[in-house]
């Protein structure tokens, strides 16, 4: 499910895009699965055609959506990490929580090592 905040300073594009990329790479929105139309998701979130054709627009650059007349915009294979992965940010996430973690802050101790470990 997207949902846009509209009192959000991070435009409504940016909002759509990033729920749906995490979606696609947390494997939620599956291979092959097919996105609502432009008009219809616009519709659904309150928002300008445009908007939407900017954030799927943006995931098909990416790699992570495929478009075409005849079968719509649907998912790329291939675009969700590998299990281990998600276990992995699983038991991240619980830590987290249980630990009272703001996201923010949660995710800027994954960048922080990130950068901090040799590839």
């Amino acid at each position: 499910m997207i949902t846009v905040d509209h009192a959000s300073a991070v435009p409504p594009f940016e909002q759509i895009r990033t729920q749906l990329a995490d979606q696609v790479r947390s494997g939620t929105l599956a291979a092959g699965h097919r996105l609502p139309s432009i008009r219809q998701l616009a519709g659904d979130l309150q928002v300008a055609t445009g908007t939407v054709a900017r954030a799927y627009a943006e995931l098909e650059a990416a790699g992570l959506l495929t478009t075409s007349r005849a079968s719509g915009t649907r998912v790329r294979d291939g675009q969700a990490v590998d299990l281990e992965l998600r276990r992995a940010a699983e038991r991240f996430v619980r830590l987290a929580r249980q630990r009272s973690v703001p996201l923010a802050d949660a995710l800027g101790t994954v960048r922080a090592v990130w950068s901090g470990v040799d590839g």
